[in-house]
């Protein structure tokens, strides 16, 4: 019997596809999601490190155009500004109510003040305010320059409580008073010593660059006046102020400013419990409130109002 050969049996298995990466679309994705977030966290980094003004301006590039009639000549290319020889001047027009952040009137706090930030187009009552704010940030300014002067001069050391400033109704006034052991004139005489010469100059110095106009009076104490029988406290009160006058003018304050020098005698004591005390033996300079240069308002035709003129 014949044997049968037996053939080649071939079994073939199906692989199963490897769990590997499916492609490169995944990492196209996820480099967009990273830009993105890269992009946004960016943007919250410059949002906080944008100023408030940065931040203004941003909002105002993107914000939609008003259609807005402009009767002002605002509404062109220099948004009402007026091209001159020395660039571009601001339109003095007031601001719309619109905008909260409108600036407020320039008030010079300066020695002298600035006429030029006055501001324009306001009432009677509203300069008169503006005046009275001026008037004050001049004062405050004069009296520390005046102090700082006098503690910066060693020889004037000890005369620090010869000066009292205080701000009154009638303007700024600058005292400087006897102590005891320290006056500022020899007993019953006019001819000044000369530390009491030396803080005129500085009073002067720091006076003469302001506008108001000065008031200058001399006083005595109670003590009878010891001399000539036509000579009293009266004359000699008279006699210091003018002194005092002197001494200003030589020191560069204009003659033109001084609108008063007078003599009160003993009648206005500073230290009214004791009207002989050393205190009372004093000179008074005022710088008189709302004097000095002061704009003028004059009406337009126009519905500007009115306007400041120097």
């Amino acid at each position: 019997m014949s044997q049968k050969r037996a053939g080649t049996i071939v079994v073939r298995r199906a692989r199963k596809p490897a769990h590997g990466h499916h492609g490169g679309a995944w990492k196209v994705a996820y480099a967009d999601f990273v830009t993105a977030m890269m992009a946004f966290f960016l943007l919250l980094w410059l949002l906080n490190a944008a100023t408030k003004e940065q931040l203004r301006g941003i909002s105002d590039y993107f914000a939609p155009i008003t259609s807005k009639a402009s009767t002002s000549g605002g509404g062109g290319l220099l948004a009402g500004r007026t091209m001159a020889k020395n660039g571009v001047f601001q339109d003095e027009t007031p601001r719309s109510e619109a905008d909260p952040e409108a600036a407020e009137p320039y008030h010079d706090g300066s020695i002298g003040g600035d006429e030029d930030a006055t501001p324009h187009d306001i009432s009677e009552k509203e300069l008169e305010e503006f005046l009275r704010q001026r008037d004050e940030q001049q004062f405050r300014a004069a009296e520390k320059q005046i102090r700082e002067a006098v503690a910066a001069s060693p020889d004037l050391a000890g005369l620090a409580k010869s000066l009292v400033i205080d701000d009154t109704a009638e303007g700024l006034r600058i005292q400087i008073i006897d102590q005891e052991g320290l006056p500022m004139f020899p007993r019953g005489d006019a001819a000044m010593y000369a530390h009491t010469h030396r803080v005129l100059e500085l009073v002067a110095q720091v006076v003469h660059k302001m506008p108001q106009d000065i008031d200058i009076t001399g006083h005595t104490d109670a003590t009878r006046y010891q001399g000539r029988g036509d000579y009293s406290n009266w004359e000699l009160s008279a006699d210091r102020a003018n002194a005092a006058r002197r001494a200003l003018v030589q020191f560069g304050v204009p003659e033109a400013r001084i609108s008063r020098v007078v003599g009160k005698a003993a009648i206005e004591p500073l230290i009214r419990s004791d009207p002989e005390a050393p205190g009372n033996r004093r000179l008074s300079v005022v710088l008189l409130r709302g004097t000095g240069a002061r704009p003028t308002i004059s009406s337009t035709a126009d519905k500007a109002g009115s306007t400041l003129v120097p």
